[in-house]
């Protein structure tokens, strides 16, 4: 056998592991997809990945079938990550910015608090600031997922795009200060292009996390009307005493599409900001 044939057929055994393990990872998606055409007699009597027959009545009787139409519980949802996600990035970065580039009283202790939030467990902190938002009068309103993000107060985003500006060369930074850019200038102008992969990567972590964020949205929301779509799923199996599994499954389908398209769309700057750490000067 010779060299080429050797590569080709490392090659073709190379992609049937990936394609293997694609649909070992994948199998999930696929079997709850099959199973929202489903009754409950067919998802617990047989181990089929067929239905019997395909119709959308699972995908209507869901979207219709709880308190609000999913409508308003997506409608909810956008409200809520989107800007969600937008401030965290803008605060990151700029956080990441004062850090990185700038010496200052304190910068190593404040970094070593940074640092040390990161250990914090969501437990250890979610009385004290129900207690905070519920004196501030926040409760069961967004801005108990705004405000935070508005002050960069998760500190994995800023570790992150501070890691990531640190390996920038500095000497973009001088050539824009003699051509008389000012510090913000020189962030937005110059910074900002070059950290487009750490900032989707970051942006993508934190849409997935606020909009599949169920505890949280618990804690703080109480109205039913703005529930979002993680909270509107556990409501679907508290609406009837018997609970039609093809209909969950068939609105947690209709959940889980966006953030599949999402990755994917995203995937070649979700790659780049986690396997690179700047450019090298």
């Amino acid at each position: 056998m010779t060299k080429e044939q050797k590569k080709k057929l490392n090659l073709v055994g190379s992609y049937l592991v990936i394609l293997v393990n694609g649909v070992v990872l994948l199998y999930p998606i696929i079997w709850m997809f099959f199973a929202t055409f489903k009754t409950n007699e067919e998802i617990f009597g047989t181990t089929a990945l067929l239905p019997s027959s395909f119709n959308l009545k699972n995908y209507i009787e869901g979207w219709t079938g709880t308190v609000i139409p999913y409508t308003k519980y997506f409608i909810n949802t956008a409200i809520l990550v989107i800007p969600t996600t937008l401030f965290t990035i803008v605060s990151s970065s700029l956080v990441a910015y004062g850090f990185a580039r700038f010496r200052f009283p304190g910068k190593k202790i404040l970094f070593a608090i940074l640092i040390a939030t990161l250990m914090l467990p969501n437990s250890t902190i979610i009385i004290p600031r129900y207690m905070l938002y519920n004196k501030l009068h926040w409760l069961d309103s967004y801005l108990p997922f705004y405000v935070p993000a508005i002050l960069a107060c998760n500190p994995f985003f800023s570790y992150m795009l501070i890691q990531f500006m640190r390996g920038l060369p500095r000497e973009l930074d001088e050539s824009a200060y003699i051509d008389g850019c000012g510090t913000f200038r020189v962030f937005y102008q110059i910074l900002l292009p070059l950290m487009k992969p750490a900032m989707f990567s970051a942006a993508l972590f934190q849409f997935m996390w606020t909009y599949n964020d169920y505890f949280n949205s618990l804690i703080y929301i109480n109205s039913v009307k703005k529930y979002t779509v993680s909270l509107a799923l556990r409501l679907s199996l508290d609406a009837e005493s018997v609970v039609v599994w093809g209909k969950v499954l068939a609105m947690a389908f209709v959940a889980v599409v966006p953030l599949i398209i999402l990755f994917f769309s995203a995937q070649k700057y979700f790659v780049e900001g986690i396997a690179t750490s700047g450019l090298k000067g």
